[in-house]
């Protein structure tokens, strides 16, 4: 008679109530894990990004409305994208060291009311470019060191306003250094540097440059020359590997779910604080899923939980602040 032989190891036991799957987790999302970006506008009141499900661009009249819904949710941390006026743009991006600019303004109004909250600076010229790029250009050909030389106005403007973290997101080669420079000789030791030191060149940006108002000063054109492509991982390492060397305290990886392999690799390799961006592309393509029914609400959460487990330590998600209350 056949003996029936069981398996000495059932899996399946450690999944058989909750409680066992919530103790035995390896991965957990917590608030703190959770950076909510914010588009500011000079305007007043909301304005809806129509490629965004959810997502407006907030006045300064109504910021810290939008900072205190925040800071209730138990969300520390904030990004800032500025929507800069046409007018106000050029093909030099001066008005990206304006220390009175948009986003300049708004860390000041931030830090006053809300100095527990940390605030993240971009420094990248293309909200301020009128063609769109993250640097200056000549001969259709974004320049390198010249462009650095702008980053670091912006830097040391954004640094005075009160930024507690800076980053750099142009993909420009050295210019974390030189930003390093720069604020170590301006007394601005403990600036901390956040460095997109992945970025790709992803088709997933084009909501958030339609809400920064980019999209139409870029058109066409491609920012493939300067930021990576997107089917390398190993010379991720390498851009990783430069801006720690150069002084980058945390770096990112930009877009998020697509290269949870680059996230998984950086953090293996390096131990260092490691952020992914859930970039605005995935975001609506998982809400719009969400509202329109193919999709339950929940996934939202599965999709950030990932970043985890690849081994981020914080996620931007536009989903922040509806996420924390999930959580709470």
């Amino acid at each position: 008679m056949f003996e029936r032989k069981y398996p000495s190891t059932r899996l399946r036991r450690l999944r058989s109530s909750k409680y066992l799957r919530d103790i035995t987790a390896e991965s957990r999302l917590s608030k703190d894990d959770l950076i909510q970006p914010i588009f500011i506008k000079d305007i007043n009141g909301y304005e809806s990004v129509s490629t965004m499900p959810g997502i407006s661009r907030v006045g300064l009249d109504v910021l810290l409305d939008e900072i205190k819904e925040i800071a209730d949710l138990g969300i520390k941390c904030v990004a800032i994208f500025p929507v800069v006026d046409k007018e106000k743009k050029d093909e030099f991006g001066k008005e990206s060291f304006n220390e009175s600019n948009l986003a300049c303004s708004a860390i000041k109004i931030i830090k006053k009311n809300f100095p527990e909250i940390i605030i993240i600076a971009d420094v990248a010229l293309d909200p301020y470019t009128s063609h769109g790029h993250d640097g200056l250009v000549k001969n259709n050909y974004v320049l390198n060191d010249e462009t650095i030389e702008v980053l670091e106005k912006q830097a040391l403007a954004l640094a005075k306003a009160g930024a507690d973290i800076l980053a750099p997101s142009d993909m420009m080669d050295g210019r974390v250094g030189a930003i390093r420079e720069a604020l170590e000789k301006n007394n601005f030791q403990n600036t901390v540097i956040l460095s997109y030191a992945a970025k790709f060149s992803s088709n997933f940006y084009g909501p958030f440059r339609d809400a920064v108002g980019s999209a139409s000063n870029l058109g066409k054109e491609s920012k493939s020359s300067y930021q990576m492509l997107t089917a390398n991982s190993d010379e991720a390492l390498h851009e990783v590997a430069m801006d720690i060397n150069e002084g980058a305290d945390i770096v990112m990886i930009k877009p998020g779910m697509p290269y949870l392999d680059v996230i998984s690799k950086v953090k293996e390799t390096f131990k260092i604080p490691t952020f992914a961006y859930q970039v605005s592309g995935e975001y609506s393509m998982i809400m719009l899923a969400i509202d329109n029914g193919l999709l339950e609400k929940k996934v939202m959460l599965e999709s950030l939980l990932s970043f985890k487990r690849a081994g981020a330590d914080a996620i931007l998600t536009y989903a922040a602040k509806e996420i924390s209350k999930e959580l709470n």
